[in-house]
């Protein structure tokens, strides 16, 4: 059972139609039909970060809720369009070109269907083949919240372990030392969240105001290599200072106090950015 929500995420930026265009359709299905968003400043063809930002808010919402991820560089070609339901009972239109990998590693999903388009597809848009975000997704999304479609009518299931998922790390711990990547950019203040948890970096982690030696490389490459605070808060550290922290997901953050980490060192997301953070030897004075 659905509750009537529909909430969009895309790649599409505010700057022409698109987006509206979407509001438009799922309100031809149901006028009226309550319609959110999660945002549409996903980087252009980021599959990534559309997967991350659905792992970040889905479990804020009612169980119910249909969800549209629209990020899409394969658009027209054969990827499936599918409808996949968590285990908490959101529902989620995405193609299938990894944007669900986050959400099947650390939510869980239990059902998938594929979109059956000779029934769900928007009226008289069957030669257009770049805009499925409106003409399926949106469409479909609009027909599953308000009831017009239960899942049973989107199409026929296909197994779950067949989805297209991006490649994951998670994070260690090796002799007081931990390794994980650097999971996205909290935009837009820079900040950098990764996939470290609170509980593994309590490991090695005795109270704030202690000291680690932060590490992060890409490709071989050390882009960054210092010291800095462990702060409960920004409040904690002087403007322009560096400091790890607890983020609002329950994992470790990097941060510049005012200032935004991401730009000051270019960092970039995923896999290939590798994070490693160590405690700092205390100094003693005599």
């Amino acid at each position: 059972m659905t509750t009537g929500l529909l909430v969009f995420q895309s790649d599409f930026g505010k700057s022409d139609g698109a987006v509206s265009a979407m509001h438009g359709v799922a309100n031809s299905v149901q006028l009226g039909i309550p319609i959110f968003e999660i945002t549409h400043q996903i980087p252009q063809y980021n599959i990534w970060e559309a997967s991350y930002r659905l792992l970040q808010s889905i479990g804020y919402w009612p169980a119910g809720t249909v969800f549209v991820s629209i990020v899409d560089p394969g658009v027209g070609s054969d990827r499936r369009a599918v409808v996949a339901k968590t285990v908490n009972g959101h529902y989620i239109i995405t193609p299938d070109n990894g944007t669900l990998t986050h959400v099947k590693q650390f939510i869980g999903i239990s059902e998938v269907r594929e979109i059956d388009e000779s029934v769900n597809r928007l009226p008289q848009s069957g030669e257009s083949h770049t805009f499925h975000g409106r003409d399926i997704f949106a469409y479909t999304g609009a027909r599953l919240a308000a009831g017009v479609i239960e899942y049973e009518g989107v199409g026929p299931a296909i197994d779950p372990a067949v989805l297209v998922s991006l490649p994951l790390k998670m994070s260690k711990i090796v002799d007081e030392v931990i390794t994980g990547i650097v999971d996205i950019i909290d935009r837009p203040f820079g900040n950098l969240w990764t996939n470290i948890s609170r509980t593994q970096f309590k490991e090695i982690a005795e109270q704030h105001g202690d000291s680690f030696e932060v590490t992060i490389t890409t490709d071989g490459r050390t882009i960054y290599n210092n010291i800095m605070t462990y702060g409960r808060s920004f409040a904690d550290l002087h403007i322009g200072e560096p400091l790890v922290y607890v983020n609002s997901l329950d994992n470790i953050g990097i941060a510049i106090n005012q200032g935004s980490f991401a730009d000051a060192y270019r960092v970039g997301t995923g896999t290939n950015w590798e994070i490693v953070i160590r405690k700092a030897p205390r100094i003693v004075y005599e």
